[in-house]
């Protein structure tokens, strides 16, 4: 993981790896921590620096001084290298090749972080020999110290170089480089039925319950009430109840209710016998 070391330079640094050694004395084991650091600013230049300390947090900090003390521009072009190159160290040796756009770093971790840091996005990597990561970082750096630019080299022999491979395929490799497209602001989408109507609900003042006509409580809502209380309201018209046919038309008189006529006692009809 990139560690920002310098925000107005743009320096990072990275650490490949912490090493533990111990000693044997008299009293036990004493133990020491070294680590090895490239540091770089993603845009041409990289340094790498090894430190050791009884701890570790010491030792990276060493490390880290001494790689932006041997910080050191490489050339580059684009987002790859100019050529192909092989850097040796020791037992180690690591083969670099240029790559089109898009191809990534093809490496390993150790040989990855110094490339990272130079700016390197396209290139194609093989190590022979030792795995030791301190060998593979130093056999990267030797490498990169073998690259020549196109402009120093017609300074040097004072001719004019047609267009290299590298260049071709770089811009080969542009036009299928996904291109970043306006952004779309996309309308918004159509309010629902049931989404209105709770809107228009909200807006006469009108709450849930009167939305829905149910009222509180855990029983049947009453359908003759609204809300808190509040006698329902129809929109439909009101109409006139139906007038009584019995009920008589202005300016005459209602006549008077028939009552039958109650039976009177009679001598003739049963009357009690003397």
């Amino acid at each position: 993981m990139a560690e920002m070391l310098d925000e107005a330079s743009a320096i990072e640094s990275t650490t490949v790896g912490v090493y533990r050694t111990a000693a044997t004395v008299k009293g036990g084991r004493r133990f020491s921590f070294s680590a090895m650091v490239v540091v770089g600013d993603r845009n041409g230049q990289i340094g790498i620096g090894y430190g050791k300390a009884n701890q570790v947090p010491p030792a990276i900090e060493k490390a880290q001084k001494e790689a932006k003390r041997k910080l050191k521009p490489y050339p580059m072009i684009g987002r790859t290298i100019p050529h192909a190159v092989t850097g040796r160290f020791g037992a180690c040796s690591v083969r670099i090749l240029p790559a089109s756009p898009g191809t990534g770093v093809i490496a390993g971790a150790a040989v990855r972080a110094p490339l990272e840091m130079l700016g390197v996005q396209d290139c194609l990597t093989k190590s022979f020999g030792s795995n030791n990561s301190k060998n593979l970082v130093k056999a990267v750096v030797n490498g990169l110290e073998q690259l020549r630019s196109k402009e120093s080299i017609e300074e040097l022999r004072n001719v004019e170089l047609e267009t290299t491979a590298v260049e071709e395929s770089i811009e080969r490799g542009k036009a299928f480089m996904p291109t970043r497209k306006p952004e779309v602001v996309q309308p918004a989408a159509p309010e629902k039925a049931d989404d209105a109507g709770k809107k228009s609900d909200k807006k006469h003042g009108r709450g849930k319950g009167q939305a829905q006509g149910k009222g509180k409580g855990r029983g049947k809502p009453n359908q003759n009430k609204q809300g808190q209380g509040k006698p329902a309201v129809s929109d439909e018209p009101k109409h006139s109840a139906p007038q009584d046919s019995q009920q008589s038309e202005p300016g005459q008189e209602k006549p008077a209710e028939s009552i039958p006529p109650t039976p009177s006692p009679s001598s003739d009809e049963g009357g009690p016998e003397n």
